[in-house]
């Protein structure tokens, strides 16, 4: 049986971007970069994790990443990706994640700010929109 093809997927800003990199039913890698170090994490993590598929969301920023990860050697096609909703869907996941503690639990999360950049789980649902699926185990920073 072959080995489930390894993507990466950036959420893209014009500060900073998420990166998520995985398959079906695994996140293997997710952090929060700066845009100007993204071209540079892309290398070494596509390098690491043999990726073979790489997505960008078609939003903010979504061209000017697309043109930095093309001229990369060795990297395969960079692709555009929808991203409609997932912004709001990763904020949901990272408080299921990372529930809120002491008082701020008695406040509803419709008004709640994540304490930290959620980028990374914003190209973790990118990715499973490509393959479906989530390991329930989730990935480290």
């Amino acid at each position: 049986m072959t080995e489930p093809e390894v993507i990466l997927a950036v959420d893209p800003g014009r500060r900073k971007c998420g990166i998520a990199v995985g398959r079906r039913g695994a996140i293997l890698a997710r952090s929060v970069v700066a845009s100007d170090r993204l071209a540079d994490v892309v290398a070494v993590w596509a390098k690491q994790f043999g990726v073979r598929r790489v997505l960008v969301g078609a939003g903010t920023g979504s061209a000017a990443v697309r043109a930095a990860l093309a001229g990369l050697p060795g990297l395969p096609r960079v692709e555009p990706i929808e991203e409609a909703g997932s912004t709001l869907e990763a904020r949901r996941r990272y408080f299921r994640d990372h529930p809120p503690r002491g008082w701020r639990r008695l406040l509803p999360l419709s008004l709640q700010v994540p304490p930290e950049d959620y980028d990374g789980y914003v190209a973790e649902l990118l990715l499973e929109r490509a393959v479906g699926g989530r390991d329930e185990a989730g990935a480290g920073d």
